[in-house]
């Protein structure tokens, strides 16, 4: 006999009804989120801000270091644009948490807007030539002070790891598509932004961020965001290294890397790799190099065929100065095995990177070069896909600038949790993940004898972890 079948639980309807009225208690759907904000206080960032960052001109509403706090947390839990902050708002244990409100979507419109300098445009246009239309405003006060705020708390990370000896920054920059009116068109062929960023690749922080147009060039003045982010590395670090792609390979940032008395800058020697302009004298140089001088390369591909070679080569456009040591080219060579073709059509592709590091062997430069992909554009990725930094919040530059670096300071406050207070296995967790396992956890808030408890739905281990996290982040005296 067939025995019937057991319907399954998803073809039931649910076995509770909803209830019309609000939960009287005070309940948050946020109930890790206090670790993060532990993280923001503990490094000092509310009085940076509060130093740094004054746009407020009445003692009413929330001040600096309020606002930036709660656009802390909006980018932490997800949120992409102004109006998720409403969300926020009606958890009413998130507000009980971090012992203020949330500020509503328009009242942290207008705070952004007082990064914005219409003056300072207007500035950056003056000396424009004929025709020339790109150009990269300087910052107002508040955007100023809220870079340096983000300095100020890599370098007091730094001061906690003060183990990390070595320093590589890693240089780029990303576009963000953007559909506002005011957004210019990209070398894409898409209107939004392309700011650039340099981070410290070993601990994993945005050392500096410089929001741009979308139709600035990515070699344009490069050498500006270098020097911010060389300076912004703590003093326990003893030995510097630089890589970057072929927007920034020129001279006058090379110049600056190679000066060990630089100005703006640590001194003495910073030892960098940059992806060089393939130039029809350098391509020519490349192409000049003896069949038997190519060395294959020992990380094998399944579909390419990797060598490199050293490259006499001087370029003619001066980067070899009088009294300077000589640089350094290796070349690259990729060609499909089976005598297939690349996807343009070709059947070899040659690549160099400049240097100034002459000891190490050349698949091992080519190799440490390529890393940066998996460093400065993992940023990025993470910068707009998990973070708020892929939807910009107006038309406003400046409030834009602001935005990501809201997003930049949001990025370091996590890598600062997971180094400072959270498991190892979770220091190369994504905020998605961070999410998942810890900020997005129910709690209750509990009256008691004068004192407000915080209950949350996790098991104890865990919950010890959390404590033990609260106490490695004390709140600065």
């Amino acid at each position: 006999m067939i025995k019937p079948r057991k319907p399954s639980p998803t073809e039931e309807d649910f076995l509770f009804a909803i209830d019309p009225e609000p939960a009287s208690e005070s309940l948050t759907a946020y109930g890790g989120i206090p670790l993060l904000v532990r993280a923001f206080r503990s490094l000092g960032v509310p009085q940076s801000v509060e130093q740094q960052v004054r746009v407020k001109e009445r003692q009413r509403g929330y001040d600096e270091a309020t606002m930036v706090e709660s656009l802390v947390v909006l980018n932490a839990v997800g949120g992409e644009c102004l109006e998720d902050l409403e969300r926020l708002r009606e958890d009413e244990g998130l507000g009980e948490m971090l012992g203020h409100g949330i500020p509503s979507p328009e009242a942290a419109r207008k705070f952004l807007y007082q990064f914005h300098s219409e003056e300072k445009i207007e500035e950056a246009k003056q000396p424009l030539g004929l025709g020339a239309k790109a150009y990269i405003p300087e910052e107002n006060g508040p955007l100023a002070g809220l870079g340096q705020a983000n300095r100020e708390l890599v370098g007091e990370l730094g001061r906690r790891c003060a183990s990390e000896k070595i320093a590589t920054v890693d240089q780029d920059a990303t576009i963000i598509e953007s559909g506002k009116q005011e957004a210019k068109m990209t070398y894409e062929g898409e209107r939004g932004y392309q700011p650039m960023l340099a981070c410290w690749a070993e601990m994993n922080v945005i050392l500096a961020d410089e929001f741009r147009d979308g139709n600035v060039g990515a070699n344009q003045e490069g050498l500006r965001v270098a020097k911010r982010a060389l300076a912004a590395l703590p003093e326990t670090v003893e030995k510097y290294y630089y890589r970057g792609d072929a927007a920034c390979y020129e001279q006058e940032l090379m110049d600056w890397l190679q000066d060990e008395k630089r100005e703006g800058g640590p001194q003495g020697f910073i030892g960098f790799a940059i992806s060089a302009r393939m130039s029809r004298e350098l391509r020519a140089a490349v192409e000049e190099v003896k069949e038997g001088e190519w060395q294959a390369c020992r990380q094998k591909d399944a579909e390419v065929i990797r060598e490199w070679a050293e490259v006499a080569y001087v370029p003619s456009a001066g980067y070899e100065q009088k009294g300077k040591q000589p640089l350094r080219y290796v070349g690259l060579r990729l060609r499909k095995r089976q005598g297939e073709l690349f996807a343009d059509g070709s059947a070899v592709k040659h690549f160099a990177v400049v240097t100034n590091l002459w000891k190490w062997e050349g698949e091992k430069l080519l190799e440490w070069h390529r890393q940066k992909a998996g460093t400065i554009e993992a940023v990025h990725d993470v910068l707009k896909n998990d973070l708020g930094a892929g939807v910009m919040p107006c038309g406003r530059f400046g409030a834009n600038a602001a935005w990501l670096r809201v997003a930049v300071l949001t990025f370091n406050l996590l890598t600062a949790l997971k180094r400072l207070a959270l498991p190892p296995e979770l220091l190369a967790a994504r905020p998605k993940r961070l999410r998942f396992l810890i900020f997005q956890t129910a709690g209750r808030l509990v009256h008691h004898a004068r004192q407000v408890l915080l209950r949350l739905k996790v098991a104890r281990e865990r919950l010890g972890e959390w404590i033990e996290a609260l106490r490695l982040m004390p709140l600065r005296s």
